[in-house]
């Protein structure tokens, strides 16, 4: 039988085929309860990939590899036989990643702590349906743990996973939002970084996966299963669904990592230096090298699996740059042209997050015509003009307002407008601390971004001052006011709508405790509902009004009627802005004013 990677049942047989071009020997690792582990060689075939069918239907079983070979990390080689391996194509994990020293110690056997993987049954296709989200909407970012852990509606043994997401109380708050669609943090099985477990803490986000389509057991027990079950649901309710999905580096970190899959299969998949160091561009520890035709094969699985098994709607890259290295980043980069000419993704949405630490890691604005943007640079300039700094004057604010053409020039507008994420500040956070509170975190607060352009009104943090809590919900107001006028797609990350706090922590990502979960219970109703009609007028307006489609003159004015003059848009001092369109048969109006801490958005009378 032709075997494809990963495992596969045909009839009777059951395949199995792995990438390792140098190694010695692999092996097919066999688990059964009564006989414990099985171990069979297996073929090396053409492109050093190592195959082997076995007789039988062996739809869930439990499996891994281990390889054969030279010890030698400083050049690339960690083969040892001691390390059960994940196999990189694995779609179901029997448990979750335990960090632990003897994932990093040569010779010491690891599969007692490793998952295996779970021989599937072949995986039927979900219908084919184009898109349940387009361009313009209100993507609305969540964590699954931490969204649905306290909500005291969702039954318990539902709470924190997947299949939570489908609740009809959780779908009934989405469409209160008016939700487009729903982005999922990771929801692939990730691995604690190694600092983390001496500190009592773990990663809670899930940005340090290990096998791209092996769904984590905590976060969706059920399987694919119960994510196409959570997709259908969020489908039949007019939401579409996006994944947050890591293709830039593995949980395997840097040289004093551990060996879980690529590393102990095909240490190549990731980019090294001419000396042989690991190339660092995210941050991570390692990056995977999409140079390598074997690792945009693995991508390219990944996403057409998501699409085709679970039916989601498309994609958010996170530190999507290094998609496009080879080593350096080019927009002409061959994983965006085979995303094109792939059947199954070429419709899909895929939003970029245009940043990474490596060389000319910056790249807002640089990516396929067809793509979505994380817009920063929206973020960074709205928060700066209400925080009332000069030099962020009113041009800049319009600017940003009518799609930031100065970015993504007069095409159609690929700007994501965000004012808070999952990386930052909480909105209600950044109208209540200027500075990082990440104590927590057990870095010395020396971890996460040192400038937030947030502000404090004089009291830092939790205040009891009426004074103060009144200019903070006018702040947020303000703020809020300002992202539903914006053209282009917007992101709202959940609780946001409710002035969800993270205690001024502003890098939550290893805080699994009250800090990162969603506080239900305590949320500002008022404010939710303010969200709410935010959003009835904009889609009253048409959703992502292309205000960038008017010229200043004729469609901006003063916040007294007066149409823009040059010496408006020049001056830091102005901070009132006004807009009505020209459209007889959809007019949108809306009104800043910087001094009174007001922003409105609504329909022309």
């Amino acid at each position: 039988m032709t075997q494809k990677p990963g495992a596969s049942v045909t009839g009777s047989e059951t395949g199995f085929a792995v990438r390792a071009p140098l190694a010695s020997q692999v092996w097919l690792c066999l688990f059964d309860a009564k006989e414990g582990e099985q171990r069979l060689p297996m073929q090396r075939g053409g492109d050093g990939v190592w195959h082997l069918t076995v007789p039988g239907n062996l739809a869930g079983a439990r499996y891994g590899y281990r390889a054969d070979g030279e010890w030698a990390p400083w050049h690339g080689r960690w083969f040892d036989a001691a390390k059960l391996l994940v196999d990189p194509y694995a779609i179901e994990l029997d448990r979750r990643f335990v960090q632990h020293p003897s994932l990093a110690e040569h010779g010491v056997d690891t599969a007692m702590l490793v998952p295996r993987a779970i021989v599937q049954p072949a995986l039927a296709e979900v219908p084919r349906e184009a898109p349940g989200f387009a361009p313009g909407g209100l993507i609305y970012e969540l964590n699954v743990r931490g969204f649905t852990l306290l909500h005291p509606d969702v039954p318990e043994p539902q709470r924190g996973t997947i299949a939570a997401l489908a609740h009809p109380s959780i779908i009934a708050h989405l469409q209160k939002l008016r939700v487009s669609a729903v982005e999922l943090m990771p929801i692939v099985a990730w691995i604690d970084e190694r600092h983390l477990p001496p500190l009592g803490l773990v990663n809670a986000w899930g940005y340090n996966p290990v096998a791209p389509m092996a769904l984590d057991p905590g976060i969706c027990p059920g399987g694919v299963a119960e994510l196409r079950a959570a997709v259908a649901a969020l489908h039949a309710a007019g939401i579409g669904v996006i994944l947050d999905i890591v293709l830039n580096h593995t949980g395997e970190s840097d040289i004093h990592g551990g060996v879980l899959a690529l590393r102990g299969l095909d240490n190549a998949a990731y980019a090294h230096a001419g000396d042989g160091r690991l190339i660092n561009d995210t941050g991570c520890g390692n990056t995977l090298d999409f140079a390598d035709p074997h690792v945009r094969k693995l991508a390219l699985a990944t996403l057409r699996h998501f699409v085709a098994h679970a039916g989601v709607d498309g994609f958010r890259f996170d530190l999507a740059p290094v998609l496009a290295r080879g080593p350096g980043f080019s927009p002409d980069a061959p994983i965006f042209a085979e995303i094109a000419a792939d059947p199954l993704l070429a419709d899909r949405v895929m939003i970029a997050e245009p940043w990474d630490i490596g060389p000319g890691g910056y790249q807002l604005g640089r990516f396929p015509p067809n793509w979505l943007e994380w817009n920063d640079r929206f973020r960074d300039d709205v928060r700066r003009f209400w925080r009332g700094e000069g030099e962020e004057g009113i041009g800049t604010l319009a600017t940003r307002l009518a799609g930031s053409a100065d970015i993504f020039g007069e095409q159609a507008c690929r700007s994501v407008n965000f004012l808070a994420a999952h990386d930052g500040f909480t909105l209600a956070d950044t109208v209540a601390y200027a500075h990082r509170h990440n104590l927590a975190n057990g870095e010395d607060n020396r971890d996460g971004h040192g400038e937030n352009h947030s502000w404090n009104c004089g009291i830092e943090g939790p205040t009891d001052d009426a004074q103060v809590l009144a200019r903070r919900a006018g702040d947020i107001r303000a703020l809020l006011g300002t992202l539903f006028a914006s053209t282009g797609t917007i992101l709202l990350t959940a609780g946001d709508e409710f002035g969800r706090s993270q205690q001024g922590n502003n890098n939550a990502y290893c805080q699994d405790s009250t800090i990162g979960w969603v506080d239900w219970a305590g949320r500002d109703t008022a404010l939710e509902d303010y969200v709410a009609d935010l959003a009835a007028r904009r889609a009253e307006q048409g959703g992502a009004a292309s205000f960038a489609q008017f010229p200043r003159a004729g469609a901006w004015a003063r916040g007294d009627g007066a149409m823009m003059e040059v010496s408006d848009w020049e001056d830091p001092e102005n901070g009132t802005l006004a807009y009505r369109s020209l459209e007889a048969l959809r007019p949108r109006v809306f009104c800043i004013d910087r001094p009174a801490r007001h922003a409105r958005l609504g329909a022309a009378g």
